[in-house]
């Protein structure tokens, strides 16, 4: 929900984990026919971090899967909302917003579990349905939450469980010890993922900077679907906008976009390899 997302820039641009190495990030417009999954803690990560990103990446060719962590059932000030209600609402702002970005509803992949609550999910369990979908889709890149920004570590509790178990998968699916049953009734090979690409990263450990000028309408738009997390929705929901109120959700969005040497841009850090200890 919007109000997950930070509106001061370097608080979306975030940290190194020890455990991981970089190496020089490749040029966005140089990554085609690539298979990519996006670990999202809830309906709209995607688009508010990197939906720009994505749209260039499906002109590319490539295959995006967006796996979204919770149904976001919660955010909402509306006393006349239900859960129910609004997991619909947002599965289709979703859906719709990817479908601006060039992604089909079919690429996104619902794990369910409710909003604000994701660390209260069986560990074993969260990890587990994690690393099936690594090792069914084998990717040649991970997407998701970086786990070192302050912002994730001490005030966002999804994003810090779906950072954490997504690496946690990442590292399991690569090895057939882990969750063997995998292997030997769903035919699913282990699978080390090549490359990740984490974002949510502080501006000092960004590695990688992505030119989003000729997509940055189409992010506007992803963000901009997701009316049920805008003013004045957020309080009283309705399914569409009065155009000052549109305009007004453009102008707030477009702060958390970020600008570098006069273009905008969406920031990452990129990553290729684990210590194995």
């Amino acid at each position: 929900m919007l109000s997950r997302i930070p509106t001061v820039f370097p608080a979306l641009l975030l940290a190194l984990v020890p455990a991981v190495a970089a190496e020089t990030p490749p040029r966005i417009e140089d990554i085609k026919g690539k298979t990519i999954l996006l670990f999202t803690p809830h309906p709209d990560d995607d688009a508010f971090c990197c939906g720009g990103t994505l749209a260039l990446l499906a002109k590319n060719g490539n295959t995006i899967r967006i796996v979204i962590y919770t149904n976001d059932d919660k955010g909402s000030y509306d006393l006349e909302m239900t859960g129910e209600r609004l997991a619909r609402i947002r599965k289709a702002e979703e859906e719709e917003g990817n479908r601006i970005l060039g992604i089909p509803k079919e690429n996104l992949l619902w794990l369910g579990h409710h909003d604000g609550l994701l660390e209260y999910v069986d560990s074993r369990r969260l990890v587990e349905q994690a690393t099936e979908v690594i090792r069914r889709y084998r990717p040649d890149i991970v997407m998701t939450v970086d786990p070192g920004s302050d912002y994730v570590r001490w005030h966002k509790t999804d994003h810090r469980m779906a950072a954490t178990n997504t690496l946690d998968a990442i590292r399991a699916a690569e090895f057939h010890l882990y969750f063997p049953n995998q292997r030997l009734q769903q035919g699913l090979e282990p699978w080390k993922v090549p490359a990740m690409m984490f974002f949510y990263v502080t501006e000092r450990d960004a590695n990688m900077w992505v030119n989003i000028d000729s997509v940055k309408e189409q992010k506007e738009a992803a963000g901009l679907a997701h009316v049920s997390q805008w003013e004045p929705a957020m309080h009283k929901y309705r399914p569409d906008w009065a155009p000052e109120d549109k305009e007004k959700a453009r102008a707030e969005l477009r702060t958390i976009i970020a600008k570098k040497g006069g273009h905008w841009v969406e920031a990452f850090r990129w990553a290729t390899e684990f210590n194995q200890y």
